[in-house]
């Protein structure tokens, strides 16, 4: 059988503070998957990787994204990729309200919409670590909220793989503003149970989006025997810059551990 590989269609580089920025399309199942690679400054061995999922009403450029990618760059010498989420940044020809993709996503099915971006997510892997200076065999997912929605169907796809996970701001219910056709509890919860990787959960103490309920059930369902919970005080979108130091932290030193 002939094996195609992957391709990337790659973009003007950009070099800020040693670090390379490379945007990239690539393709899955005839979607453009649109996506950023962060490089760090050349060493003598391939860099770790980190795949960031970005959150709702996000894209593959926010700002935390952005700073995230740049810290693991820098400070722990790993490269960084993203790729927008369905309905989001370069997939869509204007930015959409929540209610508007959340539509989208219900009326697609959401366990079709879950498949579809483990699939792109599998793709942008496999493409980046055949054609760049990268280390397959250590990966690490950072992914909040909708990162975490779609970042638990792919830790669990490829868990032998990852070396860290770190998840949060996500349940297995939510409130009654969303739309209901994201509620997904079976199949979040067959995820979580199937993900072994050494593991971060982060929860906000008074997220309006997630019940607190919801989100302690999904930790207690993630089949990692090496997991940590971190509860924070604020809303959803708070995040204590402590708490974002230690998700860093934490995937930055499963990736020098000798497993």
């Amino acid at each position: 059988m002939l094996l195609v590989q992957p391709t990337l269609e790659w973009l003007e580089p950009q070099v800020v503070d040693g670090v390379v920025e490379r945007s990239f399309r690539t393709t899955r199942s005839g979607r453009r998957v649109p996506g950023v690679l962060w490089l760090p400054p050349p060493a003598a061995v391939p860099a770790p990787l980190v795949p960031v999922g970005h959150g709702g009403s996000g894209h593959k450029r926010s700002a935390r994204v952005i700073d995230h990618a740049r810290w693991f760059a820098v400070q722990a010498g790993c490269a960084v990729v993203t790729i927008d989420g369905p309905y989001h940044g370069e997939r869509v020809p204007t930015p959409m309200p929540a209610e508007q993709y959340q539509a989208r996503m219900a009326e697609a099915g959401i366990d079709v919409v879950l498949n579809r971006m483990a699939d792109d997510w599998k793709a942008t892997l496999d493409a980046v670590t055949t054609c760049i200076h990268v280390d397959p065999g250590r990966l690490a997912y950072l992914g909040m909220s909708m990162g975490a929605r779609f970042g638990l169907p792919l830790t669990a796809d490829l868990n032998e793989r990852f070396r860290a996970v770190v998840l949060g701001k996500f349940g297995l219910q939510q409130c009654e503003t969303m739309q209901p056709g994201l509620v997904a509890p079976n199949r979040i919860a067959a995820d979580a149970t199937r993900i072994t990787a050494p593991l971060l959960f982060h929860i906000q103490h008074d997220d309006e989006l997630f019940p607190q309920a919801g989100r302690r059930k999904l930790f207690d369902l993630i089949g990692s025997p090496r997991k940590r919970l971190v509860t924070e005080p604020g809303p959803h979108a708070s995040t204590p810059p402590t708490a974002i130091t230690g998700w860093r932290t934490f995937i930055a030193e499963h990736m020098t551990d000798d497993k």
